[in-house]
Parts: structure tokens; sequence; C-alpha cells
């Protein structure tokens, strides 16, 4: 790695000793919106494939090996993404998810489209910066600081493209472009088989979970609504949180790990209860939290209305069955009340549930603990790619 980094050093020396020069996004190209006038029909009998918003915010670069469709006429006027686009969310319930950018690293032979929650942008010069480059930097931590403060809003933000067109850029030499390119490619490389190998544990902690949750047809079945508190959160917005800060959690759908949105004086839950992200890229995802907390508006409670449930149990049960029932609609994904009271689960007796969780809850802290293992590792290292990756993208504006 040092080796590498003097390498860069070295070129900038050669290539660019008073400093990189930076630019304003507007002065080098141009915005496009997503999808116009598509129904919920158009995305069930689809003849193009278009990129989702769970595809730009959970990827650098676009997955171009999808099978999701939307239908396009043949004279239909609709923005094509090109090679080189970057594409980025267009809002999130916190500022600090929105503007989430990839970028479409490949050629491509047939039109791909984008999804209406979404926009893109387009250099007017292909040579500026090399796509390979611009899926590093455009989500590099200087430059998230950036893109967060074009957000506004209360309870959901959006990007303001005025705003957005002001956010600056360095244009370092291509040389040292594709050096720096080579350093992030070699981490994430890395990181990548770290992944593969704790997926790979994953699909067996998910073979004997599902093993264990399989049941006969003497289990007795009943639906969520049936056995089950069912409510939902309540609008929190930030200035709310500022003005009530405390101690108490508030949960809200910002992460896979349904991330503490803030921490108020007040809770409106104590015990435990299964919490699941109603709409949005992380829709029908469920948690089990314990304790003092409240939740937002975009989440979902579960309160066991009988003793003969096992909360844990009903997390892990759900954890098969909740995915199946998102609804993707016009590109954003829900699962609401109505649909989650009517999910069947099986129950089988007391003591066979608390069996189950203490199985899996071991196998999960196996698989899912930050602390042990693989996860730790693979904590580690990318905390370092992170690291390198703002230390190499941190250039010496030039002065004019």
């Amino acid at each position: 790695m040092k080796n590498s980094q003097s390498k860069i050093e070295k070129l900038i020396t050669e290539l660019c000793p008073d400093g990189i020069e930076f630019k304003k996004l507007g002065e080098l190209g141009n915005f496009y919106g997503g999808l116009t006038g598509k129904s919920k029909e158009d995305f069930s009998n689809g003849n193009a494939k278009f990129v989702t918003y769970k595809n730009i915010f959970s990827n650098i670069f676009i997955d171009t090996n999808v099978n999701i469709f939307v239908k396009i006429e043949s004279k239909e006027k609709q923005n094509k993404i090109q090679y080189g686009d970057i594409l980025f969310t267009s809002s999130s319930e916190t500022p600090n998810e929105c503007g989430m950018s990839s970028v479409l690293t490949k050629k491509i032979n047939e039109p791909l489209y984008l999804n209406s929650f979404c926009f893109g942008f387009r250099f007017n010069d292909i040579n500026l910066l090399l796509p390979e480059f611009s899926k590093y930097l455009f989500r590099d931590e200087q430059m998230r600081k950036q893109i967060v403060k074009t957000a506004s809003g209360v309870t959901r933000f959006n990007i303001s493209k005025k705003r957005f067109a002001k956010i600056k850029i360095p244009l370092p030499p291509l040389k040292i472009q594709k050096e720096i390119v080579k350093i992030l490619d070699n981490f994430t490389e890395l990181e990548a088989k770290l992944e593969a190998e704790l997926e790979a544990r994953k699909k067996q902690y998910d073979y004997y979970r599902n093993k264990l949750l399989a049941f006969n047809q003497n289990v007795e079945i009943s639906k969520i609504g049936e056995v089950c508190n069912i409510s939902r959160g309540r609008v929190m917005s930030k200035g709310y949180l500022a003005k009530n800060i405390g101690e108490y959690p508030v949960y809200s759908s910002q992460t896979a790990n349904q991330g503490i949105f803030g921490r108020i004086n007040t809770y409106d839950q104590d015990g435990e209860y299964i919490t699941w992200t109603t709409d949005g890229a992380n829709a029908g995802s469920v948690f089990y939290h314990n304790g003092k907390f409240s939740i937002t508006n975009v989440c979902g409670l579960l309160k066991p209305k009988t003793s003969k449930l096992n909360v844990k149990y009903l997390l892990y049960i759900l954890s098969i069955n909740s995915k199946k029932y998102v609804s993707s609609g016009m590109g954003n994904p829900k699962l609401m009340s109505n649909v989650m009271s009517k999910i069947k689960i099986p129950i089988p007796p007391l003591s066979e549930q608390e069996r189950i969780v203490s199985i899996l809850d071991k196998f999960d802290a196996l698989v899912n603990d930050i602390l042990v293992g693989l996860p730790a590792e693979l904590k580690a290292r990318r905390q370092q790619y992170e690291y390198y990756r703002n230390k190499l993208l941190t250039f010496k504006e030039l002065k004019k």
C-alpha cells in the first residue's frame, strides 16, 4: 500500500504539483430524471430492464445482471442510461441516506432505464472521469458531506438539483485516476472474498433455520393479526428529535440493521417487540427489540397477544416469510400493516419454540455478530478500505 501511495504522490508531483482542478457538477454535465407516466401494470409485464432504487443504494456500480422489467412502447420518450452515467437516489427518510450513488461501469447492448425515485448525471465529456473512478469518488466521505447538504425535508428528505449542481468535484489526470482505482479495486476484491465466505456461512445458517422451522400439518397455523397486536410508528422530524434529546432510542428503516434514528426523552414501547420496515429499499425486514424505545412512521410494530408465542420465535419465522409479501408497486417496495396481518405462521408448542430460538440464537451470533469471526474481520477490512479511500481521494485544490 505504501509503495502504491508513493507512486500516486510522484504522479501528483509530476502532473499537477500546484494542485488538482475542482469544478462544479453543473459546469460538467446535465441531470436527467427517471421513468415517467408509468402505472403499476407497466412493471408487471415489462419488456425493458430498469435500474431500481435498491440497485443504486446497495451497489457502487450498477448490477446489470437483473431481471426487473418495465413496459416501454416503441415510440415512448424515456431517458436511457449510458455508460459512465452516475445514478443517484433522490429521497430518503434521513438526509444521510439521500443521494446514494452508483455508476454504470459496463458498456451494454440493450436499453436500460431508471427508476422514477432516482435521477442520473451525464458528463458532457465522457473522458473526464473514468467510470471506475467515479464509483469510488461519489461514495467518498467528503463527497457524501456535500451531497447530504443538498437534501431538505421534514419526514422525508429530497435532493435539490439546483444545490446538487453546485457540488464541487476534483478532476485529477487519468493516470492518477487509474492508479487510485487499481488500489481500491484490490481492497474491494479482498473484501468480496470475505463477503463470499460469510455469504456461504449465511446460506448454511438459512438452511438449518429453514429446516428447524419446517413443521408438519399437525402444527397450529394462525394469521399474524390473530396472534399479535399490530401498530405503526409515528412521525418524528429531526427538529422534534433535537428539541427532545434523551436516552431512549428511536429506530427507523435506514439500514439493514434498522439503525438508530435518534434518541429522545420519552419512549412509546417497553419490552420485547418485533418491528419491521414498511416501505423503501429495506421493506419487509424484521428486527427484535427489547427495552424502552420508539419507532418512526416507516416502521411497523408486532406484540404477541398470547402467551403461546415466543417473541424471538416470531422474529425467526418472519425472517423466512415476510419478504415474500413485499409489493414493489412503482419501484417503491412496501409491506403495510394490512398485508402483515394476513401472513400465516406455524405455532408449535412453546417448549419447541424456545428450543428453536436457543439453537438459532447461537448460530446467528456466529454468522452476524460483528465482534467475532468473519463478521469482525470483514468489519476491520471495510474500515481499512474506507480509510485509504478517503485518503486517496483527498486532493489539494488548484488555486486560480
